[in-house]
């Protein structure tokens, strides 16, 4: 067969994913929104944004409206995900829920949390899933509480049956919420606890991130030995004035540079690998809309976090400078490695998002680890994307690009493309 065009080579791939795929899995192309297509372009949006073949191929992404906590757990790789199931807005968000053996091909599943008790009735924003030391997983989220006011709470949800590996139904127990915003903190800056982690003396902490006065971003830190009873320590473990803090995360990498992952209760627990990590805080600007993060040192005795560089929260490092938001990493231990998700909205207006159906994908995870200077993280795409290359030769702007070689791409001036080409067969 000759060159296809950019448009049959694309539809090739997405069959090719498809026959990869365990079911039902975020990269099938909807027939229905070619229908929603059509409905737009009469109200004035240009076909160009509501083309269904704009789709991703290869990022997460469900079938339609608006996105925005990873584990693994006996076997599977499970994505937790700020979702409204009723448009391609902010609003009416769950916990939606899909798994996967690869971080590649994902099954969608019902979602996990949604808005069912005081404690979350109008609204189950961002959070962390966390292993407990007998292996049973718990979440930890923020639910907002009163109609009037975006007053957040943290909350606290169990799995239904943790012999499930699918973690199929999540329930609430009766003594949400865990965390209120006392002693003088801004409850309507008050979210997105972290995974917590267990220290030596067999207390589990955990982060949430704030907004101290007007411009001070702060990441408390909580104290609690069964999930149940939190204390917010006397101090945070870190603020700076850089604005609200959205989605901290906070984690350990090898201080020589090696590529392996780190869990961050072993770290904290064991004296000696205590000595050889470094620790990233990552934090997500809400005025800005980007994330920056640090390498520094965590005082365990003190709870406090030092960055290396006493002016890291004014240079602002960055994991990546597109559209990158709202990331969070997690540890596999199936792969000993730190995998870092983020959030991409694609930067469309709200009137083209509700036009062509969905609003946000998730960038392709990637493994992280500390460059051996110690000054900042490394990262590349995890392994499994390997399995997504083909074996036949690519066409860009009629010129055959080998397996291996390097292209330069030049006369681009946006944050972020997206790139077409044909293949030949």
């Amino acid at each position: 067969m000759g060159v296809l065009g950019s448009r049959v080579a694309w539809a090739w791939l997405v069959q090719l994913l498809l026959l990869q795929q365990l079911a039902g899995a975020s990269h099938v192309v909807y027939d229905d929104l070619e229908l929603q297509a059509a409905a737009a372009t009469a109200d004035g949006v240009p076909p160009s944004i509501v083309d269904s073949e704009l789709r991703t191929g290869y990022h997460f992404q469900p079938p339609k409206n608006w996105i925005n906590a990873p584990m693994y757990y006996k076997g599977w790789y499970h994505l937790f995900y700020q979702y409204n199931p009723k448009g391609a807005v902010w609003g009416n968000i769950v916990w939606a829920h899909s798994v996967s053996r690869d971080l590649i091909n994902w099954v969608a599943l019902k979602p996990a949390i949604e808005p069912s008790i005081r404690a979350d009735k109008y609204g189950c924003w961002s959070g962390s899933a966390t292993m407990m030391a007998d292996g049973t997983p718990v979440i930890m989220y923020t639910g907002v509480n009163r109609p009037d006011v975006n007053y957040q709470v943290q909350n606290v949800a169990l799995p239904r049956n943790g012999s499930d590996p699918l973690l199929r139904e999540w329930v609430k127990p009766g003594h949400n919420p865990v965390i209120v915003p006392e002693g003088g903190i801004n409850a309507t800056q008050f979210r997105d606890p972290t995974t917590a982690w267990r220290g030596a003396d067999g207390h589990w902490r955990l982060l949430v991130g704030s907004l101290a006065g007007q411009s001070r971003g702060v990441a408390y830190v909580y104290r609690s030995r069964d999930f149940r009873r939190w204390t917010r320590a006397a101090q945070p473990l870190h603020s700076a004035p850089t604005g609200m803090w959205e989605c901290p995360d906070f984690y350990p990498v090898t201080a020589d540079g090696r590529r392996e992952g780190v869990d961050t209760s072993s770290a904290v627990v064991d004296a000696a690998a205590a000595a050889r990590v470094k620790y990233v805080l990552k934090n997500s600007l809400d005025l800005r809309r980007y994330d920056y993060y640090t390498v520094g040192t965590y005082d365990r005795k003190a709870e406090r976090y030092v960055p290396d560089d006493p002016a890291g929260d004014e240079h602002h490092l960055r994991y990546d400078y597109g559209n990158f938001y709202a990331s969070k990493t997690f540890y596999d231990p199936a792969k000993r490695r730190r995998i870092l998700w983020g959030w991409a909205n694609e930067s469309d207006t709200a009137a083209d998002d509700v036009a062509k159906g969905w609003a946000g994908i998730q960038a392709i995870p990637r493994k992280v680890w500390l460059d051996p200077s110690g000054k900042q993280l490394l990262q590349w795409p995890i392994e499994e994307v390997e399995r997504l290359r083909g074996k036949w030769p690519v066409i860009l702007k009629d010129r055959v690009v080998k397996p291996g070689e390097h292209v330069e791409v030049t006369g681009l001036q946006t944050a972020q493309v997206f790139l077409f080409a044909s293949v030949i067969l």
